[in-house]
Order: C-alpha cells, then structure tokens, then sequence
C-alpha cells in the first residue's frame, strides 16, 4: 500500500506573490558575488559607497548591500506560508524599500552617511520595487466580502 500523499492548502495569490517576490530576493542576493554578472566584484566592500561593483553593470551593491537581500529573499519564502505572514512582508518590505528609497534621495552619494552603495538606478529601483510590494500587499491582500441574507 502506498502512503498518501501529503496534503497541501493551495497557496492565496497573495502568498504566491511573497515566494516569488522572496526567491527574487534571493536570487538577485546571490548574484551579487558572481563575478561577469557583477561587474568590479574584486572591488566588493563590505560597506559603504567606496564599494564599486555593480550588479548587471548597474546596481551597485556591497557585501551588505547582498546579505540584505538574501535576508529579504529568506524572510519572503518564509511569509509566504501564512496568508498574514505575505501580506506583512510585502506591505512592510515595500515600507522599508520606499524609506531605502528617500534615504537614497537624501544622502549624497559619497556622503559618509551613505553606509549601503546606493546610486541613480538603486534609488529608482527601490521606488518602484517598494510601491510594487506594497500594492501587492494591498490589492491581493483584500479578504473576501461575505454577506448573509
């Protein structure tokens, strides 16, 4: 007799959101130390913007700024197992990246306040990847109205 196979709950939209959002994290985490898909990574700080490497030849990234989104890549495919975990995670990881995203705004690049290498592409990015999550979060995170008659 062959044992059943275990049961899964089919993932929400919005949990299927986070583990994509989530694996990217991690993905684009690990690339960061590739070499040839990171330009300059013998250039690669642990902080700071004197780090010159630049992630597809545009982001530029640190060992920090790496280990972050391996964390971010980490917290996604964990939260994504609860329906409130993926909602919190997209809705608070878009909160942090839009707050990333002012404060690249507001510290000069080679400004000593400037511990995570963040440039015109990063800033733009972090724009648009924390209002992306947060909507997320938001529109796919609506419950069901239900009524009774």
């Amino acid at each position: 007799m062959n044992p059943s196979p275990a049961r899964t709950t089919p993932r929400s939209p919005l949990q299927l959101a986070a583990l994509v959002v989530g694996i990217v994290f991690l993905l684009v985490g690990v690339l960061g130390f590739i070499p040839g898909i990171t330009s300059n990574v013998d250039e690669l700080e642990f902080a700071g913007h004197q780090s010159d490497a630049l992630l597809l030849g545009v982001f530029e990234v640190s060992i920090l700024h790496n280990i972050v989104h391996l964390l971010f890549g980490v917290a996604g495919v964990a939260l994504a197992r609860t329906w409130a975990g993926a909602r919190n995670y997209l809705i608070g990881g878009g909160a942090v990246y839009l707050l990333l995203w002012l404060y690249g705004m507001l510290i000069a690049h080679d400004s000593p306040a400037n511990f995570v290498p963040l440039n015109a592409a990063d800033n733009w990015l972090h724009l648009f990847l924390g209002l992306g999550m947060v909507a997320l979060g938001f529109l796919l995170g609506r419950r069901a109205v239900t009524s009774r008659i």
